[in-house]
């Protein structure tokens, strides 16, 4: 790694930083749609090759962003799809927010290899730096940890590492594999030991077939296209859609629909809940819908009875940033800009936060909606531990291509760190029953109406994630980011003595 890092510090800083883009943007290759999951190991390797060749943190800075950049604005190219929902009005903003987004990202892998040659430049305060900038990534301005590189490992033996270590667990555990493989003595004894970890992750370990309970799930898909959802002359359609694959032949225990599934406010839809819960025959059903309170709006889903009366309720919490709501709405009022997905003046309002809808005999459900299955720390807050995760989900906003697969990627990354199964009901697809090891056991495929009656499985034992949540994670990081403050503080002065 030396030698490589020497050769790449001759080269003009244009040169660097290309290379430095390039070895990112080859990672994002990991993700969705490509899914050729070893190349998530390039840009790993190339952090620590691009820390060795900066001579100073200016350099490091730079490179990290570059590195950062070239991943998230090809991983991410998915952000364009909601601007071209209205293209005459949206569409000029779509590489602005796809350079910005990767510019703004990209900065949190600068900030990590800046600190790392900061400190020293070695490769333990990288390892700490990049796995603190990536939880950092997850609850800073509420979080946006979208394309985390651990996210490839769902399909690998290693992604099952996330019951017991967490997103940001398994980060730390990565890093450090690599950082540990490029430190061999000799440079082809470090590149076989590269290339049999890349290797290593398209394999994934036989596991046995997950136990099922004696419920089934029943996730209805309508494929609603986001330029049509709210077409008034093609809300009928969609709507009956649903209620005929409600009513196809078949005893569910419980029914899903997606978010924003029907096109009215909660208050003025009981015709049409009594038509739902006749279609359903006394099943359970679970809709996406908005409702309004005290003149505030919420992005909500409702339970419905066999009678069709509302027993249970829950409000998203956790809202898309510039969709849901707009950040500093009253600068962006006076230029007339609004969240891409908000459905009222001034955007949502968020619902007081996590919490458990009961079915009697199939469990107990912590309700997801949509981005809300991102979050890991968010499906670990819920006030008891739940049968099964449910996610509602309107995913037509993410294209068909990487947006919606990357979604389900995190669904399932959910599951293996609570050991639960998860349930999801995605208006164009990606609808799953996903297993508490994270595998898709049943699934409807992307922009294809039908429904998928899916038994439930039963919930795993409980995880040590689980139990223990980012807390000591989060500990350790800041612990041994003082310490290395503390390190370099302490060589400084004796720098200054020596000098004396």
């Amino acid at each position: 790694m030396i030698a490589l890092s020497a050769r790449i510090a001759q080269l003009p800083r244009w040169a660097q930083l290309g290379l430095a883009a390039l070895c990112g943007a080859f990672g994002a290759l990991a993700h969705a749609p490509f899914g050729f999951v070893p190349a998530i190991v390039i840009p790993l390797c190339a952090g620590f090759v691009l820390l060795q060749a900066a001579s100073t943190v200016r350099m490091a800075t730079l490179n990290g962003w570059a590195l950062g950049f070239g991943y998230f604005a090809l991983a991410l190219t998915w952000i364009t799809e909601p601007f071209q929902v209205d293209a005459a009005t949206t569409g000029w903003m779509a590489p602005f927010a796809v350079v910005l987004l990767a510019l703004l990202l990209g900065a949190f892998w600068a900030g990590a290899l800046a600190f790392a040659r900061w400190a020293g430049g070695g490769a333990i305060p990288l390892v700490i730096a990049w796995a603190g900038a990536e939880m950092l990534r997850a609850y800073i301005f509420t979080g946006f940890p979208w394309a985390t590189p651990v996210q490839v490992l769902v399909d690998a033996w290693a992604g099952q590492g996330l019951a017991w270590l967490g997103p940001h667990g398994m980060m730390l555990a990565t890093l450090g594999a690599v950082a540990a493989v490029l430190a061999l003595p000799k440079g082809w004894v470090s590149f076989a030991g590269l290339a049999a970890l890349a290797l290593s992750l398209l394999f994934a370990v036989p596991m046995r077939d997950s136990a099922l309970s004696e419920h089934t799930i029943r996730m209805v898909q309508p494929n609603a296209p986001q330029d049509e959802k709210w077409d008034p002359e093609m809300i009928p359609t969609f709507v009956n859609r649903q209620i005929d694959f409600t009513a196809a032949p078949g005893d569910p225990d419980l029914i899903l629909w997606p978010e924003t599934a029907l096109p009215y406010l909660a208050e003025n839809a009981q015709p049409v809940f009594d038509v739902i819960a006749d279609a359903a025959r006394g099943a359970p059903v679970v809709l996406g819908i908005q409702r309004q309170q005290d003149n505030a709006y919420f992005n909500s889903l409702v339970v419905l009875d066999g009678a069709g009366q509302v027993t249970q309720s829950y409000d998203k919490h956790h809202l898309v940033p510039f969709g849901e709501y707009m950040p500093a709405a009253w600068l962006f009022q006076r230029i007339n800009v609004g969240g891409l997905a908000q459905r009222a003046q001034g955007g949502y309002s968020a619902g007081p936060g996590p919490q458990l809808l009961d079915f009697g005999a199939v469990g107990r459900a912590l309700p997801l909606i949509c981005y809300e299955a991102v979050f890991a720390h968010d499906v670990g807050n819920a006030p008891e531990r739940p049968s099964f995760l449910m996610q509602l989900t309107n995913d037509a906003w993410f294209g068909a291509r990487s947006g919606p697969q990357q979604h389900l990627a995190q669904a399932r990354m959910r599951a293996i760190e609570q050991g639960l199964p998860m349930v999801r009901a995605a208006n164009t697809g990606i609808s799953a029953m996903i297993d508490p090891k994270g595998r898709v056991i049943a699934s409807l495929g992307l922009n294809e109406a039908g429904y998928l009656d899916a038994m439930l499985p039963k919930p795993g034992a409980v995880t040590l994630y689980a139990r223990t949540g980012d807390v000591p994670w989060a500990v350790f990081l800041l612990i041994s980011g003082i310490a290395f403050v503390l390190r370099r503080s302490r060589r400084r002065r004796a720098g200054a003595i020596d000098g004396s």
